[in-house]
């Protein structure tokens, strides 16, 4: 378990924007969530990571404890509360670690304030999403705002994030489902909406090229939503940028892989660190 330090909701950009902070006195690494996803979406690779640095975990506007719901929503935006937060904390240049939509977020975030960003990790992600990706997010999202039993909402979802090993348990699909459906934070449908708009409005070729950061951009081989290929044609317009795939995983790398991945993350961070 992480040891949590500090969690506050103070009003940035307009919006109250909920963080916690864990772990040791050490460099600063802002974890940045994809969509539909908030701070409990990280504890699978939390204490891990809190083992070695001071891990900030936030809940992008709109979703989880961060209000309003309704709150506009844009990849810049949610970027520019990143660098609000960064400044809010006192800290200097901090590591970034941004997975799917936040991978997104991260991306904008070293293009517009390179200042703030040490080094970069994109997870699960690419430079833009894609017509496909639109489509189903659209979809999934029309589901959504219908409401009722959400259990094939979630379920579908799964089927998208997940390698097919995971749905060979019965007991851990049915856990996750329930997990979903149970959590006192849910994200409202106004949100989910915008968020996916903010997916599919997003090109990020032109700020990938000007990110001056050293990164590092993982990809699972079994995602379905940002292929291999993808993380690798972003990695390479990216000026310092490296690729790394991760057998074995999909989409939600941290949390069906999460030993690999934060190996893969720690490994990265630490490179170049002194003995």
């Amino acid at each position: 378990m992480a040891t949590l330090i500090l969690a506050s909701m103070p009003l940035l950009n307009d919006v109250e924007l909920y963080y916690e902070v864990h772990g040791v006195d050490g460099p600063p690494l802002l974890l940045v969530a994809g969509p539909a996803s908030d701070v409990s979406s990280r504890q699978t690779v939390l204490p891990g990571l809190s083992e070695h640095f001071r891990v900030i975990v936030v809940d992008n506007r709109g979703i989880g404890r961060s209000l309003p719901a309704d709150a506009p929503v844009t990849v810049d935006l949610m970027a520019d509360d990143c660098a609000a937060l960064i400044d809010h904390l006192g800290f200097g240049p901090v590591h970034v670690l941004g997975h799917s939509m936040g991978g997104f977020t991260a991306l904008s975030l070293a293009a517009r304030y390179p200042e703030k960003v040490r080094k970069l990790v994109i997870a699960a992600s690419g430079v833009k999403s894609s017509s496909r990706n639109t489509l189903l997010f659209s979809d999934l999202a029309d589901r959504y705002e219908r409401g009722g039993d959400l259990t094939d909402f979630f379920r579908t979802v799964f089927y998208w994030i997940f390698t097919p090993a995971f749905f060979e348990d019965e007991d851990t699909v049915k856990g996750a489902v329930e997990f979903a459906l149970s959590y006192p934070f849910p994200q409202a449908p106004v949100s989910f909406r915008k968020q996916v708009n903010a997916i599919a409005a997003f090109d990020g070729r032109d700020s990938a090229a000007s990110v001056r950061a050293p990164a590092l951009v993982l990809a699972g081989s079994e995602d379905l939503l940002f292929s291999p290929s993808a993380g690798r044609t972003l990695a390479e317009k990216l000026p310092r940028g490296k690729f790394l795939a991760i057998e074995g995983a999909a989409h939600s790398i941290h949390a069906e892989n999460p030993k690999e991945f934060a190996e893969a993350v720690l490994s990265f961070l630490k490179e170049g660190d002194n003995p």
